[in-house]
């Protein structure tokens, strides 16, 4: 399956507890999307967040955070994993 990874480029007010609840939001709906969020990383300087996650498309990714939270990614690009 691809894997994507998902850039937000600057979230008002970021939080850790934020991104945290968000991350878990996505996990409650993933599976109806056919859709594996499994890592994210954040700046809550920036605002900014990137997601890596398993996906059958970029607009199914996309799909489950804007259900799930409303807070949609940037870019969304496919990845290759290196070594």
């Amino acid at each position: 399956m691809p894997l994507y990874l998902d850039k937000h480029h600057h979230i008002d007010g970021l939080t850790t507890d934020g991104v945290k609840q968000a991350h878990e939001a996505d996990l409650a709906i993933q599976e109806q999307y056919g859709v594996t969020y499994l890592q994210y990383w954040f700046n809550e300087e920036t605002g900014t967040v990137f997601c890596l996650v398993e996906a059958p498309s970029k607009e199914a990714a996309a799909t489950v955070h804007r259900l799930a939270h409303g807070l949609e990614a940037d870019e969304i690009v496919e990845v290759q994993p290196g070594s």
